[in-house]
């Protein structure tokens, strides 16, 4: 049993080694450029902690690097996160410079959650790297690409950070809120390291010899707004239970308010008898467009989020799905479409109405349940 776990340890290290050297090859080949680091629409903890991490290993080659999203940062943790570590990240804007940049680098993500991406093909600035921990697309075609089925993409840049690829420093004030914000990130995507695996918890072994668990703490311990209790609290009055299923429309919020669709649907997973739920409303944008976003936590380990919300909602006419996940999370995204407009409070009630009752028809019958009643049980 000793042999067998040396040898699965050394086949890790050697696919380790081999994935740095490839990484360092194509950063050489750059050397001196401007790279865009694109972010999902509504970066996290993880993907903001990588997209820092990659920045500063792009140092070394003389790559300057802008991090660029284009939602907004709403999120308690998340704000506080690039306010007390001094992340400097861009929001895309209309009268975005694109010019500047040589190529583009996507982390925590592959493209399909990120508004930019379109955007960055139109304008011909090709994906140099990817790297990312949920399902493998075919979406993208960089140089070099790192996708691995752990807890965290931060996991990944802190191999790299192990690796050699960046020689951290207790003294370096830069160094030390990277390996705060790479903590985080590991510990947010791997809810507080219940679903951690072993690469998980060998790179949060490495940070803690550097991060700083007082801003670290501060991070975590932010309090949700009002907003956000409002919206927790129509999650929970609205919610249908059925087969151990929580389904909740919540109707139409702000985009600013959006990341209180997940902390609703983190809230409602912690009801008795319940374990999978799903959480969803009409987001209004800054240009009025309107998006069914929606988010899914479960508990239950046989259950695949990427799988079911990929079946659930199925895909665009562009052959993307409308949503996906990794083990135990996951989310959709739906354009409104024709439909999309503010014409009076009866219009929006029926247009709700009918949203609403599209997304449990989708759920229940992809359980196997009947749609005929719609009051919590």
């Amino acid at each position: 049993m000793e042999n067998v776990q040396k040898n699965v340890t050394t086949t890790a290290e050697l696919q380790d080694s081999q994935k740095v050297s490839k990484l360092e090859a194509v950063l050489e080949a750059h050397k001196g450029e401007t790279h865009l680091v694109a972010l999902q629409d509504f970066p996290d903890p993880d993907a903001i902690a990588s997209a820092l991490a990659h920045k500063l290993i792009c140092v070394k080659y003389g790559i300057d690097v802008d991090i660029v999203y284009t939602g907004r940062i709403s999120h308690q943790q998340n704000m506080a996160l690039v306010k007390l570590l001094n992340i400097e990240m861009i929001r895309y804007s209309e009268d975005f410079d694109f010019s500047r940049y040589q190529g583009s680098v996507f982390v925590d993500n592959q493209g399909m959650t990120c508004s930019l991406t379109k955007q960055l093909e139109s304008v011909g600035i090709k994906p140099i790297v990817v790297v990312d921990h949920h399902e493998r697309s075919s979406l993208l075609s960089p140089e070099y690409s790192d996708i691995r089925k752990i807890g965290a993409t931060a996991t990944i840049y802190t191999n790299y950070i192990i690796q050699g690829m960046l020689e951290f420093s207790k003294n370096d004030s830069a160094h030390v809120r990277c390996a705060t914000a790479l903590m985080h990130g590991i510990r947010s995507d791997t809810n507080d390291f219940i679903r951690a695996m072993g690469l998980d918890f060998a790179a949060s072994a490495f940070l803690s010899d550097y991060f700083n668990p007082n801003i670290l703490s501060e991070i975590v311990n932010q309090y949700r707004s009002k907003k956000v209790m409002d919206i927790i609290e129509k999650s929970l009055a609205n919610r249908v239970i059925k087969d151990n299923y929580s389904v909740s429309g919540i109707g139409y919020l702000r985009q600013e308010d959006r990341d209180a669709i997940a902390q609703a649907a983190d809230f409602l997973l912690t009801e008795e008898n319940v374990h999978t739920v799903v959480v969803y409303g009409i987001v209004v944008n800054d240009k009025n467009e309107e998006l069914l976003n929606g988010s899914f936590r479960t508990s239950k380990l046989t259950l695949d989020a990427d799988a079911f919300m990929k079946e659930a909602f199925g895909k665009s006419q562009n052959g993307d799905y409308f949503g996906g996940g990794k083990q135990e999370a996951g989310g959709f995204s739906i354009p409104v479409g024709f439909l999309t407009g503010t014409y009076g409070n009866e219009y929006e009630n029926l247009k709700w109405k009918i949203f609403d009752q599209q997304v449990k028809q989708k759920i229940f019958t992809k359980i196997g349940v009947s749609t005929s009643s719609s009051s919590s049980e």
